[in-house]
């Protein structure tokens, strides 16, 4: 079964996710739910599939304009879940893209990226929902 592109819609308070098997996973919008424990089944299916068969290049774009702890817990094991990749020869490429006025955003980037010991290239942005 050739594994397809999978698109999760947004809400006021979980983030919009698409993952493309040609290797881009992009990550937008608000990540402020504590509802629930883990992503959703059908995203950590996908990723668990990619990672038997991943593109030469995997890129993870992330435009948050909310982030709290719980879901940089969440973002944090789904990005390391991720860099397998890098173990199986091929390239990941991290973008982090944050507005001027929010260090937060920025802080929980470079968190994240010396938790899971990959780098991480932050971009600043005028306008994060224009991602």
């Amino acid at each position: 079964m050739a594994l397809k592109e999978l698109k999760i819609q947004p809400t006021k308070t979980t983030p919009e996710y698409n993952l493309s098997p040609e290797g881009t996973i992009t990550i937008k919008g608000r990540a402020i739910d504590e509802s629930r424990e883990k992503l959703p089944d059908e995203m950590t299916a996908w990723i668990e599939e990619y990672l038997k068969n991943p593109a030469q290049q995997t890129k993870v774009v992330i435009a948050l304009e909310f982030l709290n702890s719980f879901n940089t817990l969440l973002l944090t094991t789904t990005l390391k879940k991720i860099s397998q990749v890098i173990r199986q020869g091929k390239k990941l490429l991290i973008k982090w893209h944050y507005e001027e006025d929010d260090i937060d955003i920025y802080e929980r980037g470079e968190y994240i990226s010396s938790t899971i010991n990959v780098p991480i290239q932050f971009y600043l942005t005028e306008d994060i929902d224009n991602i």
